[in-house]
């Protein structure tokens, strides 16, 4: 990562004019609106030969959802390990898969250094829908606003919320309710809500399975009805994709060799129960508020998600 930030320019070196008037609205509404953190985030930009920042390796066992973590000096036990290289990447699969483990390599567009350095916006980004830009910035400011060590799961779904959350509401600010953007916004959300449902309909399948008694049951076998659970439901995918989808950006799913490291991601960023949303409905939809609860969190006082709550309800 140092290296890239060494080749960092000012944001208005940029040369998209366009660009970098979106990058500076969405910075200002997710800090003067939002109430996240204040910080030079995102005011510098890096010329990149490639679509993505870095590529994750994630893994997890064949036979349950226990994922696998690494150990860092300062953010602790981590579900996924970034590489600057994808060769490295793939020697860390190899690595893992000796270890029988199902991997999955992804290759993600941004991640939060926490403060320690100043986060900058790629060239790629240049092509990103406003939606997803405001989604992405939003996202990681989050991180560097709220992050508790050891408990990435919370860390994960909240960031999550608030980002997508926070660009339905830039958008709105920004566009207006009538505008095409956020026509375009509303729809892209409904596919986006459509694909996590079916895919924690086939976690929760699998679930079942793992739950299983393993007296009964031996892991050779589980794994053996696990491909089967996947094999069914990318057939039905398929099979139902018209009903589900209003664009073709999730056709490429029955192709993707399924595997539990690729559903554990989806475990680890969005909460199943509904929580974030139903929480935010309760207190009474104002985000601010929101984020200066998600900020008064600590991580020794209990768990995170009870601690929200009464922030947001005394």
């Amino acid at each position: 990562m140092i290296g890239y930030l060494n080749r960092a320019v000012p944001l208005e070196e940029a040369g998209d004019e366009e660009f970098i008037n979106l990058v500076i609205k969405i910075r200002a509404f997710a800090m003067n609106e939002l109430g996240l953190n204040e910080s030079k985030n995102y005011t510098n930009y890096v010329e990149l030969g490639r679509d993505y920042l870095a590529a994750i390796v994630s893994a997890s066992a064949k036979d349950s959802f226990l994922r696998y973590e690494w150990n860092f000096p300062i953010v602790g036990r981590m579900p996924y390990k970034g590489f600057f290289d994808i060769n490295d990447a793939r020697k860390e699969r190899e690595r893992l898969e000796k270890l029988n483990l199902d991997v999955w390599i992804r290759g993600v567009d941004a991640f939060s250094t926490l403060g320690w350095f100043r986060d900058p916006l790629f060239s790629y980004m240049r092509n990103y829908p406003p939606d997803r830009l405001a989604s992405l910035i939003i996202h990681e400011l989050v991180h560097s606003t709220v992050f508790l060590k050891g408990h990435m799961n919370f860390n994960e779904e909240l960031a999550e919320f608030i980002g997508t959350e926070g660009a339905r509401l830039f958008m709105e600010t920004h566009y207006g309710i009538d505008s095409k953007e956020y026509k375009e916004k509303l729809v892209s959300a409904a596919d986006s809500r459509a694909f996590l449902t079916f895919i924690q309909s086939l976690i929760a399948e699998l679930e079942i399975l793992y739950s299983s008694d393993r007296n009964i049951i031996n892991s050779e076998e589980i794994i053996i009805e696990k491909e089967r659970i996947i094999k069914n439901a990318k057939e039905r995918f398929n099979s139902e994709y018209e009903t589900l989808f209003t664009s073709n950006n999730y056709r490429g799913f029955y192709e993707m060799n399924i595997n539990n490291a690729y559903l554990e991601l989806f475990r680890l960023y969005y909460s199943p129960d509904n929580f974030y949303m139903d929480l935010y409905e309760r207190s009474g939809r104002n985000l601010t508020a929101f984020i200066n609860a998600a900020k008064t969190i600590k991580p020794r006082r209990g768990n995170p998600r009870e601690q929200l709550e009464r922030a947001l309800f005394p």
